[in-house]
C-alpha cells in the first residue's frame, strides 16, 4: 500500500535541507519497502511569489490529500514589508488550521556526542530526553479580536486575544497524558495562572483530566519559573504541556540544551494522526545556498513522520540510529562546531550522504 508523502521546501534553506530528508526517506524505503510516494507544493514565501497566497489552493488541495507532509521553512526578509496578514508565516498558521493540527511535539534530545556543544555544562544535560506537547490551532496566535488601530487621541495600538475553550485544552491535555504514560510518567503543565484568567481556565481543566491517568504524576508550573528551570536543571522535566505562545518560547529555549536549534525536529498532529513535520530552525536567509545548513533537524522530523503519521517505527528507529551514527563519527554541520574541538566540517550535502551511508549499513 503506497504512502503518499507532500514536500513542501518552502523559503530560505528548506529546499536544501527537504532535498537531504527526501534522500534519507527513499533509502529507508528501498531498506523497509515501505511504499512512499512523494509529491511537491509551495508554502511560504516562494507560494506568494509564484501563485499569490502563502498557502495556495493547490497546495491545499495536496495537503488534504497526502498521508503526511515535510516542510523546509518559511519566510525572509524579501517579504518582511507585506501586511501581517499576508505574510509567508500565515502560510503555515492557515495549513495548520486547515488540516486541524492541534498538537505539536518537540522533543529535546540530546545526543552523547554533543554534550560539548550544548550552552549548559556537560553534567546539567547529559542523557537530555524532554518533550514538549504544545497547544497549535488556539491561543493568541489565532484569537480574535486581533489587529492595529488608532485610538480618539490619535495613538496607534496593536492589540491581540489570548484565548482557550475548556474542549481545546482537553483535546491536548490527553494527548499529552498519553505522551507521559508511554515515557517517564511525569508531566508538567506550563502556564501563567496567577494573572492570566485563561490559564486559570487551563491548568483547572488539567487538574480535572488527571484523574484519568492516575499513573501520570501532574505538576504545574508559571512559564517564567519554567523558562528559568529548563535552564537552571532540564533534566528534571520528562513531558512538558502548554499553550501556543508558551510552548513556542520554551521549546527554542530547549533547543539550545541540545547544541544546536539545528538538531531540533517537531510533529504537528490532528486527531487522526495526519502530521506536518518541520525542523524547529527558521529559512535562515543568511546562509541559503551555501551548503552550510544542517540537515539533521529534517531527517529527524522525516523520521517522526514515520513513526507517528506512517506507523513504520523500525524504520524511523533505523534513521535516528543513522544520525547518531554520523554524529559518533565526529561530522558536524558548522553550527555543531565547537572553539577547540576536532569535529570533521562537513556541508548539508556531505551530511546527507553520510547519514543515507549509515542507514544502508544498518
Amino acid at each position: 500500500m503506497s504512502s503518499q508523502i507532500l514536500l513542501l521546501p518552502g523559503d530560505g534553506i528548506g529546499p536544501e535541507v527537504v532535498r537531504e530528508a527526501r534522500r534519507v526517506l527513499e533509502a529507508a524505503d528501498a531498506q523497509f519497502s515501505l511504499g512512499l510516494s512523494f509529491s511537491e507544493g509551495r508554502l511560504g514565501g516562494i507560494a506568494i511569489d509564484e501563485e499569490g497566497a502563502a498557502y495556495p489552493d493547490a497546495t491545499r488541495a495536496l495537503a488534504r490529500g497526502a498521508d503526511a507532509i515535510l516542510l523546509g521553512a518559511v519566510g525572509g526578509s524579501q517579504w518582511d514589508a507585506l501586511p501581517a496578514a499576508d505574510r509567508p508565516e500565515r502560510g503555515l498558521l492557515a495549513i495548520r488550521a486547515d488540516l486541524d493540527l492541534f498538537c505539536n511535539h518537540r522533543p529535546a534530545l540530546l545526543f552523547p556526542d554533543l554534550a560539548e556543544a550544548s550552552s549548559l555544562r556537560a553534567e546539567l544535560v547529559a542523557g537530555l530526553d524532554v518533550l514538549i506537547v504544545r497547544e497549535l490551532t488556539g491561543g493568541i496566535y489565532f484569537g480574535e479580536p486581533r489587529g492595529i488601530t488608532t485610538n480618539a487621541d490619535g495613538v496607534r495600538e496593536g492589540y491581540n486575544t489570548d484565548r482557550y475553550s475548556e474542549t481545546e485544552i482537553r483535546r491536548i491535555g490527553r494527548l499529552a497524558f498519553e505522551a507521559a504514560q508511554k515515557r517517564g510518567g511525569r508531566l508538567c503543565s506550563v502556564d501563567k495562572a496567577n494573572v492570566l484568567e485563561v490559564t486559570m481556565l487551563w491548568r483547572e481543566t488539567m487538574e480535572s483530566l488527571s484523574a484519568d491517568y492516575p499513573d501520570v504524576a501532574l505538576s504545574h508550573m508559571y512559564v517564567d519559573n519554567a523558562a528559568m528551570q529548563l535552564v537552571r536543571e532540564p533534566k528534571q522535566f520528562d513531558v512538558l504541556v502548554t499553550g501556543n505562545l508558551f510552548g513556542d518560547i520554551l521549546s527554542d529555549i530547549a533547543a539550545m540544551l541540545t547544541g544546536s536549534i539545528g538538531m531540533l525536529p517537531s510533529a504537528s498532529l490532528n486527531a487522526d494522526a495526519k502530521g506536518l513535520y518541520e525542523p524547529v530552525h527558521g529559512s535562515a536567509p543568511d546562509i541559503a545556498g551555501t551548503d552550510s545548513a544542517n540537515p539533521l533537524a529534517t531527517i529527524l522530523s522525516a523520521a517522526m513522520l514515520l513513526r507517528y503519521s506512517l506507523n513504520a517505527p523500525e524504520a524511523a528507529e533505523a534513521i535516528e540510529g543513522a544520525v547518531a551514527s554520523v554524529l559518533a563519527q565526529g561530522l558536524r554541520t558548522a553550527d555543531l562546531i565547537v572553539d577547540g574541538n576536532h569535529a570533521a566540517a562537513v556541508g548539508t550535502r556531505a551530511m546527507g550522504d553520510a547519514v543515507v551511508a549509515a542507514l544502508r549499513g544498518h
